[in-house]
């Protein structure tokens, strides 16, 4: 049975930083790419970042490119997202999820999420 389980959200002031964690089980690091995507009050949900399974390439967000990081940890099956430079409007519920291609993302398992606040 796959899962995911997110964690180190929090409440943070602007230009700040927080490492979000995706604890994976129930399936190989090899088979599934890992995305992050967020989704704040009255927003559409957004992709955030991904790492592919087969090279991993990374993806990026133009909204959060340059100031968040995505690396993959295979022998503990887990994703990490670096988020530097936080601003207001990263705050949102941040949800980690599998998908097969990063280039074409569709999650099919995902975690209950961990919110980020970013706010003075």
């Amino acid at each position: 049975q796959v899962q995911l389980v997110e964690s180190g959200g929090g409440l943070v002031q602007p230009g700040g930083s927080l490492r979000l964690s995706c604890a994976g089980s129930g399936f190989s690091p090899d088979y599934y790419s890992i995305g992050w995507f967020r989704q704040a009050p009255g927003k559409e949900r957004e992709g955030v970042s991904c790492i592919s399974s087969e090279d991993g390439s990374t993806y990026y967000a133009d909204s959060v490119k340059g100031r968040f990081t995505i690396s993959r940890e295979n022998a503990k099956n887990t994703v990490y997202l670096q988020m530097n430079s936080l601003k207001p409007e990263d705050t949102a519920v941040y949800y980690c999820g599998t998908t097969l291609l990063c280039s074409d993302p569709r999650f099919n398992y995902w975690g209950q999420g961990t919110q980020v606040t970013v706010s003075s």
